[in-house]
């Protein structure tokens, strides 16, 4: 009901927020992108954790070029979901139901937001935990823009604490681990663990090795409710007093384009490249 629910707003001139995944479909996202474009209409996707500012700080460092040219990625969402979760909600047994397509679409925003953008993917799923339809478990090989290589470990049947709820403590609903990390971050000079925000590197005076020693330090950290910090934005947006979205629907729709790669490698065993929507300038703010 997004696609629909988002063009009923846009038709009365009401600003609105779509949930992720912006869309069921990459045609219904690029058909809701246009008509962004044609009415200016404000349109906010709901990927909340674009708020974290968790998040904002490994960025920041990303930035500051002290980790050097990015090199790699390391992220997980391993977590079990209880049996009482699939059998309140039947469809989620079933294709379309699976991690993939409800959790993942998640950790590709934060990725993208960290990283860059995600041109292709390898990937590999299995629903041998639980035996569903669905994949319960998935690994995939990622390619950004920019060179850099990631790996994800993607599963609801493990029992683990290593997902973005059960180390970030934004959620008060879920145990947090606050030792755990879920994301590694490694350039030429330094590393960084989010959300520990533990930063290794070299200093400028040493030679870069494996034998020579790291400085090591802990960035500080802030923690929001980023649901709060998104609903601020949003009702900035409608007051006039901000005017971009900080999630478009074509970043939306970028997140998707990414997922629907992940869903062909794992049918096809194949590398995927990341689907190209030919985008005019004056969509970028869309």
């Amino acid at each position: 009901m997004h696609a629909v629910q988002a063009h009923q707003c846009i038709d009365v001139g009401v600003p609105v927020i779509v949930e992720k995944p912006v869309t069921d479909s990459i045609e219904d996202g690029i058909e809701l992108l246009e008509r962004v474009k044609q009415t200016q209409a404000k349109v906010l996707v709901g990927h909340h954790r674009a708020y974290s500012p968790l998040l904002a700080t490994a960025r920041s460092v990303v930035e500051s070029g002290e980790l050097g040219k990015l090199v790699s990625v390391t992220g997980s969402a391993a977590f079990y979901k209880p049996d009482y979760y699939f059998n309140e909600g039947e469809w989620r047994k079933v294709k379309g139901g699976g991690p993939i397509l409800i959790n993942m679409i998640h950790e590709i925003g934060n990725l993208r937001y960290l990283v860059g953008d995600i041109v292709g993917v390898q990937a590999l799923n299995s629903n041998a935990a639980r035996e569903f339809e669905v994949e319960d478990t998935c690994v995939i090989s990622l390619r950004f823009a920019n060179g850099t290589l990631g790996s994800f470990v993607l599963s609801d049947a493990s029992a683990s604490p290593r997902s973005w709820e059960q180390t970030s403590q934004e959620n008060k609903s879920y145990a947090t681990y606050e030792t755990e990390d879920c994301y590694h971050i490694a350039g030429t000079n330094g590393c960084l663990s989010v959300p520990t925000m533990q930063v290794k590197s070299f200093a400028n005076d040493v030679t870069p090795s494996w034998w020579s020693a790291m400085e090591e330090r802990n960035e500080c950290i802030n923690r929001e409710d980023p649901l709060k910090l998104q609903l601020e934005h949003f009702c900035s947006l409608i007051r006039g007093e901000e005017t971009k979205p900080r999630v478009s629907v074509r970043d939306g729709l970028q997140n998707l384009l990414v997922i629907d790669a992940i869903i062909q490698a794992c049918e096809s065993g194949e590398y995927v490249s990341v689907r190209e929507v030919e985008v005019q300038p004056s969509l970028c703010t869309a």
